[in-house]
């Protein structure tokens, strides 16, 4: 059995990885790290509860102390790097505290596998630390081209910075210390269990409650949306084969306008929801509200994922009109999930970044 230490792995991304590894991997131990901050949320684990290959912990990975004992008390092979302060709207209202999280609690996981992971003058064979980065470092991109891994790095937001300045300490780390890394950078994810403040499931869960769906400036912004099954496994492809010190890009080829993906979603509840629902009589185009630009909006993504592919053979499975399907249909077989999370904290910042919309 080998350790695998994932952080932030009650978050959207960090929960699903997980049930996909121990959902079709013997002989992995999964030591979750979170300290459950309003975005995760141990509910996303209930299935794996208990189980003898799977711990939770809950600790900051800001504090040297609780991340050096992990490593003190588990042999760990790999570290899968989710946790993150990984809200754009956010970071410009509190840019700090992504730089200490995103930055900082970087720094504090590297130094505790440098320490444990040093053997003599090299590292203990079979150890990697991936760490799950994104696109957005890249910052925007004019209406053709995709971003590459040899793409300058030119991020636009205290999110995007605050990742950018994690991606290169851990390239630093690699280049001063040889030690055994990975970064992948991935495009827009959606599925289930993503936190309602994400674009997604916020329009799922305003067009259900009858709310308005706010739309940044005409909605003309460009992503690639990447079902978060198909990120789970880029990811353990990553820790078990990426080359150390490489950069693997993730994308989904699933382009699409922000207003696009508002009216796919639109039309998947309506086509779902019975005659007679009363939440399906009001689920139209009327809903979508126009409201001034985010602060340094990027315009489009796009991701070039050929290298994954190439060198790790994956590619992206999941079509974006069955994966928004999928996706309403969990949001509606999990209301009270949504009912659980969107309530006190995160009420307060939806009210205060849209205004009360």
């Amino acid at each position: 059995m080998t350790n695998w230490l994932v952080t932030g792995g009650a978050g959207f991304i960090g929960s699903n990885f997980i049930l996909h590894m121990l959902g079709g991997y013997a002989g992995v131990n999964i030591i979750n790290l979170d300290s459950l901050t309003y975005a995760g949320n141990l509910e996303n684990l209930r299935a794996v509860d208990g189980r003898s290959d799977y711990k939770f912990i809950r600790a900051d990975i800001c504090d040297r102390d609780a991340v050096d004992d992990i490593f003190k008390a588990y042999d760990v092979a790999r570290v899968i790097h989710f946790a993150a302060e990984s809200h754009v709207d956010r970071s410009i209202l509190e840019p700090e505290v992504f730089v200490r999280t995103n930055v900082l609690g970087t720094a504090v996981l590297l130094n505790a596998a440098m320490k444990h992971w040093m053997r003599g003058d090299g590292f203990a064979p079979g150890k990697k630390f991936v760490h799950v980065s994104t696109d957005e470092v890249y910052g925007s991109l004019p209406e053709t081209g995709l971003f590459t891994e040899s793409t300058p790095l030119d991020p636009r937001s205290p999110y995007s910075a605050s990742k950018a300045a994690s991606d290169l300490l851990v390239k630093a780390y690699f280049e001063t210390y040889g030690f055994p890394c990975v970064v992948t950078r991935c495009s827009n994810n959606y599925g289930p269990r993503q936190f309602p403040e994400k674009f997604v499931p916020l329009i799922i869960a305003n067009a259900l409650g009858g709310k308005m769906i706010p739309v940044y400036g005409d909605g003309k912004q460009v992503r690639d949306w990447l079902h978060v099954d198909d990120h789970a496994r880029a990811v353990r492809l990553a820790a078990e084969y990426g080359a150390a010190g490489q950069v693997y890009n993730v994308g989904g080829q699933n382009e699409r306008y922000n207003i696009d993906v508002v009216r796919v979603i639109l039309t998947a509840l309506r086509e779902r929801l019975p005659d007679g629902d009363a939440r399906k009589e009001h689920i139209d185009d009327g809903l979508i509200e126009h409201v001034a630009d985010r602060k340094g909006h990027d315009r489009r993504y796009a991701i070039d994922a050929s290298k994954i592919k190439t060198e790790l053979g994956w590619e992206p499975e999941t079509a974006f009109e069955d994966g928004i399907a999928a996706t309403v249909d969990w949001y509606l077989a999990n209301g009270d999930w949504i009912k659980n999370v969107t309530s006190g904290e995160y009420l307060e910042y939806y009210e205060k970044n849209y205004n009360g919309r």
